[in-house]
């Protein structure tokens, strides 16, 4: 697949107080791993979160004494990061910049990690800006964690009902069929780091159940750009009829099957000379 096929233009921004409310994250197992591991997430380790969002990974890497700068485009999900982080009581440099172009010095950083964003970057960009910004051996992280629509499941479901009401609103029933479909792995993944000068790739991945109470599944769904790129309508519909269907289906809260995949990557061991 390629990697430079241009993102489409979402702005999560619009979802921010749900975003930043119910989107629960990866697992802390997942940064566990990575820092046994990959060594990504010491204290005293400078480290970028690029496409930070609400910055559920920047706090969970700074809460773990890394010193963190996170970068999104989205000023009003940097808002609702900063929010988030004063309120733990850590201590994180938030940029507003795209994950191609991040202001950043060269060789500023000794790990970068980026969660639930690199399918929306333009990928061969974004690797090449990752090389510069990282010091020699420094590692990367591409994480990823998607909702599995098991059968019988609450994904099952509610993608069945997303399908309903974007095809009542004449919307596509996906974003971009090349982008997104991945089944919660995305093995070309590692072409993009390779294509940039990345060495020693390798991919990881569990699967895991996150219990969701009702309201914060449908606050989770209305963050989701499948969701919140319906007409307001089509919107309200969904989350009603949504609401609804976990009533009569399933246990409150509920477990919702998700797999965490990952591609680490390696910076060279010595710089490009320029």
């Amino acid at each position: 697949m390629s990697s430079v096929v241009p993102a489409p233009r979402i702005d999560f921004g619009v979802a921010a107080t749900d975003y930043a409310r119910h989107r629960q994250g990866p697992p802390r197992e997942l940064f566990d791993r990575l820092e046994r591991g990959f060594g990504i997430g010491r204290p005293r380790q400078d480290l970028v979160d690029v496409g930070t969002g609400t910055g559920v990974a920047a706090r969970a890497l700074a809460a773990r004494g890394a010193r963190v700068v996170g970068l999104d485009p989205s000023p009003a999900l940097l808002a609702e990061a900063a929010r988030l982080a004063a309120a733990d009581d850590l201590d994180i440099t938030w940029r507003h910049a795209r994950a191609e172009e991040t202001g950043l010095a060269d060789a500023s950083a000794d790990a970068i990690v980026v969660s639930q964003a690199w399918h929306w970057f333009e990928r061969g960009r974004a690797a090449a800006e990752a090389r510069r910004l990282l010091r020699p051996n420094g590692a990367i992280a591409l994480v990823q964690l998607d909702w599995l629509p098991l059968p019988g499941s609450v994904v099952e479901l509610t993608l069945a009902l997303v399908d309903r009401h974007r095809t009542r609103a004449s919307l596509p029933l996906r974003l971009d069929e090349e982008r997104f479909a991945h089944h919660g792995v995305y093995p070309y993944w590692a072409d993009d780091l390779a294509a940039a000068g990345f060495t020693a790739i390798e991919h990881m991945g569990f699967d895991v159940a996150q219990r969701y109470a009702h309201e914060a599944w449908r606050g989770r769904m209305r963050s989701a750009a499948l969701v919140h790129t319906m007409p307001p309508a089509s919107q309200v519909a969904f989350d009603d009829e949504l609401a609804r269907a976990l009533a009569m289906g399933f246990a409150d809260p509920a477990d919702v099957p998700h797999r965490v995949f990952a591609v680490i990557a390696r910076a060279p061991a010595t710089r490009r000379s320029s």
